[in-house]
């Protein structure tokens, strides 16, 4: 893993239903098939470890400075969110996504460094994942970030109407833990 670089002041959140107004657009943004507002609740309620990555919204952004609870405060802003399934041994990580306004700024890194530490803390051994074979952007991330290519599940992900697409099987041996 390479070190991370300067990010500004961000925090990690459990995802709550109050995220999913600022949340769903960012997934429709970032994906041809997101998730739905049903998928999140579900995975909420199910006990994942759902997560959002949020920050202070810049002075120049629109809404800035907006009344919150009778003071003048600015808004966060949601950079990013992901969603993990805890095995029992691992951890499958279901959905990550940056923000398109954020991303290259290596907080996809920040997160998965953060689901690490997470899963460690669990008594995981492994982070595993699948993404889709076209998304070559995030398969490099994830390489950079140390996960392996291990297999290919045929059909996988929807596609085009009528259309499927395989995907990558990914997995990332978790230091400190036991073979």
């Amino acid at each position: 893993m390479s070190a991370l670089p300067q990010l500004p002041e961000a925090r990690l959140e459990p995802m709550r239903v109050t995220h999913l107004d600022a949340l769903l657009p960012i997934e429709q943004q970032a994906y041809t098939h997101p998730w739905t507002r049903g998928n999140f609740i579900d995975s909420m309620h199910a006990g994942y470890h759902c997560m959002c990555l949020v920050g202070p919204t810049p002075p120049e952004a629109p809404g800035f400075g907006a009344d919150v609870a009778g003071r003048r405060a600015p808004p966060d802003t949601l950079i990013g969110y992901f969603v993990a399934m805890k095995g029992v041994d691992e951890v499958h990580l279901l959905n990550i996504t940056v923000a398109p306004a954020f991303q290259r700024q290596g907080w996809a890194a920040l997160m998965l460094t953060a689901l690490g530490v997470w899963s460690r803390a669990q008594g995981a051994g492994w982070l595993w994942l699948e993404v889709r074979v076209s998304n070559t952007r995030a398969q490099q991330v994830y390489e950079r970030h140390g996960f392996r290519r291990v297999g290919q599940r045929k059909g996988y992900y929807p596609a085009a109407p009528g259309r499927r697409e395989d995907a990558i099987v990914m997995s990332l041996r978790l230091e400190g833990t036991a073979p």
